[in-house]
């Protein structure tokens, strides 16, 4: 009986010890790819750079087989570059950066690269919309009042163009909450 009784004191010290011998630990060096799934939405039209979003890990980082950060480890992310969409030509655009993770209940500072997109240009499709106008207006122009009158049309047609350019080409960029990023580290990060 005294046999048993060291043996199950050293099971039970274990068994305590455990989850702290299990926690995450290591070192992520640079060029690791990080997936973020955000919990709050976030616009370009709204934002503001270095305002905070919260997210948590999508899956597991493992570094030589070992997890080193949990799905599910919370993040906070940052607003890294942002531009609300113009009326003609300024496309929008939203990036964010990792900023930090907790990680057994201790918040790490990390480098990363940005996510997030840029709309393309608009500006030949904006040109499209006013060249149209123009043509359109001088050949109603041109059929009712000849040369003169080709011109004030093309003028007239040129700012409907314009209007209806400024009026269909303001497109914002969101990302509703659980939107997935990944991120790349830059710069190696331990955690203990």
């Amino acid at each position: 009986m005294k046999s048993r009784i060291p043996l199950v004191s050293i099971f039970l010290a274990l068994a305590l010890l455990w989850p702290a011998l299990a926690q995450a630990s290591g070192t992520i060096p640079a060029g690791v790819k990080i997936t973020v799934v955000t919990d709050q939405s976030v616009s370009s039209k709204t934002a503001k750079i270095g305002e905070t979003v919260t997210g948590s890990v999508a899956h597991d980082v493992t570094v030589d087989g070992k997890v080193v950060i949990p799905k599910g480890a919370p993040v906070k992310l940052t607003v890294s570059s942002v531009q609300a969409s113009g009326r003609l030509s300024t496309p929008a655009k939203l990036y964010l950066r990792l900023r930090s993770m907790t990680v057994g209940g201790k918040t790490y500072t990390i480098a990363t690269s940005s996510a997030g997109r840029t709309l393309g240009g608009k500006g030949k499709r904006d040109a499209g919309f006013i060249g149209g106008g123009a043509a359109g207006g001088a050949v109603i122009g041109a059929l009712a009042g000849g040369g003169k009158g080709a011109a004030i049309g093309a003028a007239a047609g040129a700012g409907a163009g314009t209007a209806g350019a400024a009026a269909t080409g303001k497109k914002d960029i969101e990302f509703p909450a659980e939107t997935r990023l990944a991120f790349t580290t830059r710069a190696a990060v331990t955690i203990n």
